[in-house]
């Protein structure tokens, strides 16, 4: 069967037309996107995405539809996926020299990216919508309801593993007086999250996690779980025992698949976030067996997609400010990075997880925090 028409057909299960006119329509402007997209799916979409060989005026409404309709169930092995899956099952992908590389090639890579799309407070994670009106209100409402699942009270020693540009140790110590520790491998964000916190009681490092030493009587990590890697999600958590103190409690703030998987998206893997894995809840629940319990669990993954959309809005605004240090193909690559997963997320094909854990020990009733 011709390339072509096997794409289409595939397309027009999700009610997606080849040069239609509806917003999740594609157009198609290079006839070699057809045999991409079957030879390599999801890298072969992006990339020809990257390239300008198709153009659909809004992505994440198309990759909704796709997911929805179960097309990536349909495709083929390829010699592209099964030599990721190979790869990903023998090497540690996120071993620390790795996980050092992994970090650099997504994170110091502007901070005035960051800040533009961000915001001020340059928070990268899925912002909390339940009452918010704004993006800096919905961010400054996760924070809170993180140090509050945390039951946080000053003098505290909050350890931040993966703290990115140190915005919740600011708030953490600011509103709720505690003495704070934060750690990335990112260069850029520890200049920025040094600057941040100057003045309080906030160290920040630049450091792995499996370097770290010492004692805390709270840790969280926000949007890091998903740079840790299968084959170390027991020496996670078996770290994050190790430094919590007796009858202390840890948040992990985390993106999830509905299903396990031991490799991560082809294309998300080689452009965005190389080395990056989100985990299912039976692999995160594998992982702390024997040495954690799970106190609390909330999933508010819609929240990601309203989260993305304000991410890319604040992007095409403000990128005739910074386009000098870029090219187009990173602002097609970075449109469709922000697209996609917002679209992933409305399928409901990704989630969010707020999961509060404490060590395997006698310890009074967790009063749950909505």
């Amino acid at each position: 069967m011709q390339p072509k028409k096997t794409v289409k057909d595939l397309l027009a299960l999700a009610d997606i037309e080849v040069g239609g006119s509806r917003p999740w329509d594609i157009q198609v402007h290079n006839e070699r996107f057809y045999g991409k997209v079957l030879r390599a799916q999801s890298l072969g979409l992006g990339e020809s995405y990257m390239d300008g060989w198709w153009d659909c005026s809004a992505i994440d409404q198309m990759i909704a539809r796709v997911l929805e309709a179960k097309l990536p169930n349909n495709r083929r092995l390829t010699p592209t996926l099964v030599g990721g899956a190979l790869i990903g099952r023998a090497v540690n992908l996120q071993n620390k020299t790795r996980a050092s590389q992994n970090a650099s090639a997504h994170y110091d890579i502007g901070n005035n990216l960051y800040r533009r799309m961000l915001g001020e407070k340059m928070i990268y994670s899925c912002a909390y919508w339940k009452s918010a009106k704004t993006l800096e209100a919905a961010q400054e409402a996760k924070l809170d309801l993180i140090c509050r699942k945390l039951h946080l009270k000053p003098g505290m020693t909050l350890l931040d593993i993966g703290c990115g540009w140190g915005s919740f140790l600011e708030y953490a110590a600011k509103k709720y007086g505690i003495i704070g520790t934060g750690i990335t491998p990112a260069a850029e964000q520890v200049k920025v999250a040094r600057q941040r916190v100057k003045g309080l009681s906030v160290t920040i490092l630049q450091k792995d996690y499996r370097d770290i030493s010492g004692s805390f009587d709270r840790i969280v990590s926000v949007g890091m779980l998903e740079h840790v890697g299968l084959k170390n999600y027991r020496t996670f958590f078996n770290k994050c025992d190790d430094l919590l103190s007796p009858g202390g409690l840890m948040l992990h703030h985390v993106i999830g698949f509905n299903v396990s998987d031991k490799v991560g998206d082809p294309w998300m893997n080689k452009y965005i976030f190389p080395g990056g894995m989100a985990p299912s809840l039976a692999q995160i629940s594998k992982a702390v067996e024997r040495r954690l319990a799970i106190e609390d669990l909330e999933n508010f993954g819609p929240y990601y997609d309203k989260t993305l959309m304000a991410w890319h809005a604040n992007f095409v605004k403000t990128y005739p400010q910074i386009k000098r240090k870029y090219d187009q193909r990173f602002y097609r690559m970075w449109e469709y990075y922000l697209l996609s997963c917002a679209g992933a997320f409305r399928a409901r094909e990704m989630q969010l997880w707020q999961i509060v854990m404490r060590k395997l020990e006698p310890s009074s009733t967790y009063q749950a925090i909505r």
